[in-house]
């Protein structure tokens, strides 16, 4: 069973991290202003508890995995200090302070809003806290064990990366913008998300066929291993992903300058909210797949 919940840790941190992440960047490129509005601002400061109480978790987890200790024990000290004296450790270790820093940036943004993600301090601020956020992360998947790991920890950080500004974005896009229905807002942030969106899936895909080749190393073992059949049944399920954002496209293609007009109309926004709304559901899935993959070996 504690394997279970360390599974379900790392699951939590890496939805912490695309909610706070992509909430942070969707603020500071896309719709400053949502830095001001009561749920796109609650969204992003779940993603920063999640993100932290995951690493926290996470960190005392895997000493009671190692230790095959009950997973009730995983703020003993003396596991806390095995754990911390590895590799592992050390890296969440890391992570879990960044986390702390990551609420500084939070605070600032929650308390000057739009003037906050308008600023190129804060800008950089929060793109160094997400930088050291995403590759901490990388640090303790299979990337570092690849044959290459340079380019496999490029792969890996620039397939983070995307992931967190499409789906972190998507959410954003659902509980902030969608929900309030604003005619502006639909005409402008939805088609600077759906092109951003579309990158982000690019960058997703080349750089998780770069990843996922490092890791597993053949076809065979897509198919023979544990490994390989969790990342099937991701890559199904992403496919899947990707169909309904095709749609969610064609939507904003041929419907948003319809709903713009009809002033956000429920009955016409509702087909692309249904759209975006299976997207993100689905891509929890994702998510714990990703948990899985990271805590599995690519031979077995």
């Amino acid at each position: 069973m504690v394997k279970t919940w360390y599974v379900l840790a790392r699951c939590v941190d890496y939805f912490g991290m695309t909610l706070f992440a992509g909430g942070l960047f969707f603020f500071a490129f896309l719709w400053p202003s949502g830095a001001e509005h009561g749920r796109a601002r609650k969204l992003v400061g779940i993603g920063w508890l999640l993100g932290l109480v995951g690493t926290v978790a996470g960190l005392g987890l895997q000493g009671a995995w190692a230790a095959q200790r009950p997973a009730a024990d995983l703020f003993d000290w003396d596991l806390l200090g095995q754990v911390l004296d590895t590799q592992f450790g050390r890296v969440w270790f890391a992570k879990a302070l960044l986390w702390l820093l990551a609420g500084v940036v939070l605070a600032d943004l929650l308390q000057r809003g739009r003037i906050a993600a308008k600023s190129t301090a804060w800008r950089a601020g929060a793109g160094v806290v997400t930088l050291g956020l995403l590759r901490t992360t990388g640090l303790t998947g299979h990337a570092v064990e690849s044959g290459r790991p340079l380019l496999a920890q490029l792969a890996d950080l620039v397939h983070l990366a995307g992931i967190c500004t499409w789906i972190g974005g998507l959410a954003v896009l659902l509980f902030g913008v969608l929900s309030r229905r604003d005619p502006g807002e639909l005409a402008t942030v939805v088609p600077r998300y759906s092109r951003l969106a579309m990158l982000s899936v690019l960058a997703v895909v080349l750089a998780g066929v770069v990843l996922a080749w490092q890791t597993v190393g053949s076809w065979e073992r897509l198919s023979t291993t544990d490994y390989g059949r969790t990342l099937l049944v991701k890559l199904l399920v992403l496919a899947f992903v990707l169909l309904i954002a095709q749609a969610s496209k064609s939507w904003v293609s041929r419907r948003l300058d319809f709903a713009v007009v009809l002033r956000g109309d429920a009955a016409t926004v509702r087909p692309f909210v249904y759209s975006v709304a299976a997207e993100t559901a689905l891509v929890i899935v994702v998510l714990l797949a990703a948990s899985l993959l990271v805590t599995a070996g690519p031979g077995r």
